[in-house]
Parts: structure tokens; C-alpha cells; sequence
């Protein structure tokens, strides 16, 4: 069995939380060259907070971004260059295919 699903419950929870933070802290990073290098961004996260914890897409996205989003969005987020762009689109053509969320409390099998 993958150890991830062996995981502790609230050991992923804090480890969530110190990345989300981190994310926080570090908004000179910007979510297209987190897409060029990892295939995800914040967005991305928040549409994963979003689904798994039945939530609306504004509510999981200030829970990310530790405001609401136009907020953050008007002071922290640049405008993509086309190489950005085209390193996203490269990035997340490797992405594995789509997992369904997880219930709280479950494990995928």
C-alpha cells in the first residue's frame, strides 16, 4: 500500500497547512511559473479544498490565499509572458489524469 494513504490524518492536515502558508509567504512566486515547474498552483489547491470540502470556489480560494482572491490577485499576480505560457502548457500535459476527490475521513484504494 502507498504510505500516503497510511498517512495520519493530522499529520497531512498540518502538512497542508504549512504549505498553504508557505504559499502565503511567498507570493513573489507566481502561479504560472508554479504551473510551468509542478503542473499545479494555487488555484489549483483551492479547487482541491473546494471539492473535497464541498465548498464554493470563492470561500476555498480565500482559504488559500488567506484573502479574497481579486484581492490578492491585483497585488501579487504579474501578467504571463508567452514562454510562461507555453512551459504551463507543457507542464501540465504531464499531469496525471484527474483523481475524484476524497470523502474526509476516507482513503483511496
Amino acid at each position: 500500500m502507498d504510505r500516503l494513504e497510511e498517512l495520519d490524518d493530522a499529520v497531512a492536515a498540518a502538512a497542508f497547512r504549512r504549505l498553504v502558508r508557505h504559499l502565503r509567504h511567498r507570493d513573489d512566486a507566481q502561479n504560472i511559473d508554479l504551473m510551468g515547474l509542478a503542473g499545479f498552483c494555487r488555484n489549483c489547491l483551492s479547487d482541491w479544498v473546494e471539492e473535497a470540502g464541498h465548498m464554493d470556489k470563492e470561500a476555498a480560494r480565500e482559504t488559500v490565499y488567506g484573502m479574497p482572491y481579486a484581492q490578492w490577485k491585483a497585488q501579487n499576480q504579474g501578467s504571463a509572458t508567452p514562454e510562461q505560457l507555453e512551459r504551463m502548457r507543457a507542464s501540465v500535459a504531464l499531469n496525471a489524469p484527474a483523481q475524484s476527490a476524497v470523502e474526509p475521513g476516507t482513503v483511496n484504494a
